[in-house]
Formats: structure tokens, C-alpha cells, sequence
């Protein structure tokens, strides 16, 4: 089985989360996305951030339940940071390809992230383009710590199970954010 895991706040879900998930799920001919609701991100202020359980309701509203799941597994597993997730995931699920799954937004943040480089040897990659995002990351910390790895895209399809692998998505972009979505207070987009 191939699994790609979309981990993020969802705060809230929206439209743009879909379309990544499906084109992931598409493109690199997984199975199943999981959108891994966070309890909570180290890197975020928890204020303004909905409580755990409307943040995955908004996720759920999303997914369709089969090629696309949203999940509170780290909050199951008792995980804070993705090394520690993915580890956990690894040893529980050994048979399942993963792929995780990001924006550029966050290749340009990685580095932040504790044990970022674990990660980057852990498991393989698809980096997703974001409006204003793409060039930053392409030229980041992470990226450049990567670049050997970096796959081409026509080959997308064998990233699964083998890190470290990393490959950039082409795709539409769209300028939806949750951000955005709370600061007008329209809550998810459908």
C-alpha cells in the first residue's frame, strides 16, 4: 500500500488541502492521503488555533473517508513532532510506502523543524508548489541539504519507500490559505 501524509493544523481545512491531496494521491499513484490533523505545532501560537476536535470535523468535511482520510493519529500516538510521528508510523505500518507530502512553504520552513534532517533520511518527499513559495524553496537550506536526492518528476511514481527521495509537483497553484480563510471569518472552503 502507498501512502502519502499531509500533516497540518487544517485551521481550517479547505479546498486547496483537497486539491493537493488529490493530486498527490494522482501523480504519485498512492493509495490513500492521510491528512494527520496536529494536536498542536511547535512552531505555531496556540492562539487562534481551533480546538483539536474542529480542526479534524473541518478535515473530515474534506477527505471522503477512503482515498482521502483525515485522522488525529499524533494525538493517538502521543506525538508533538513529525520525526517522532513518522518513527512511530514506520514501526507500526512496515509495510506501507509513505510519502510525505508539503507545500513549498514548509520546505522553506523545514530547517526549523526538530530532527529536520532525520526526516529528510526517513522518509521520501513531494514538495507541492505554493503562490510565492517555489523559488524560496528551491534554493532553501533544505533543498540544497537534498539536492542529490532530489528525483525527477516524470519518476515521481517510485518515491514511496525509498528515502531519502525528494521531487518537486508542478502543478496549478492556488492562493488559499487557511490564513486567509480565518482572517475573513468565512470558516472552511468547500
Amino acid at each position: 500500500m502507498r501512502v502519502g501524509l499531509l500533516g497540518g493544523s487544517f485551521n481550517p481545512a479547505h479546498a486547496g488541502h483537497r486539491q493537493i491531496a488529490a493530486l498527490a494521491r494522482k501523480r504519485l499513484r498512492l493509495d490513500q492521503v492521510w491528512l494527520l490533523v496536529s494536536p498542536g505545532n511547535p512552531l505555531k501560537p496556540a492562539r487562534g488555533m481551533a480546538p483539536l476536535p474542529q480542526r479534524l470535523a473541518s478535515a473530515r468535511a474534506i477527505a471522503d473517508g477512503r482515498r482521502v482520510v483525515a485522522t488525529a493519529i499524533e494525538a493517538k500516538l502521543g506525538t508533538r513532532f513529525t520525526a517522532d510521528t513518522l518513527r512511530l508510523l514506520l514501526q507500526r505500518f512496515p509495510r506501507v510506502g509513505f510519502v510525505w507530502l508539503m507545500g513549498a512553504d514548509l520546505l522553506t520552513q523545514l530547517p526549523r523543524w526538530q530532527r529536520w534532517r532525520e526526516i529528510l533520511c526517513g522518509i521520501a518527499f513531494a514538495v507541492l508548489p505554493r503562490p510565492g513559495y517555489n523559488r524560496a524553496a528551491l534554493k532553501g537550506q533544505a533543498a540544497q541539504v537534498m539536492r542529490h536526492q532530489r528525483r525527477r518528476e516524470r519518476t515521481a511514481t517510485l518515491i514511496p519507500g525509498n528515502p531519502p527521495a525528494w521531487v518537486f509537483l508542478h502543478a496549478p497553484q492556488t492562493p488559499i490559505s487557511a490564513t486567509a480563510i480565518r482572517a475573513s471569518g468565512k470558516g472552511a472552503v468547500p
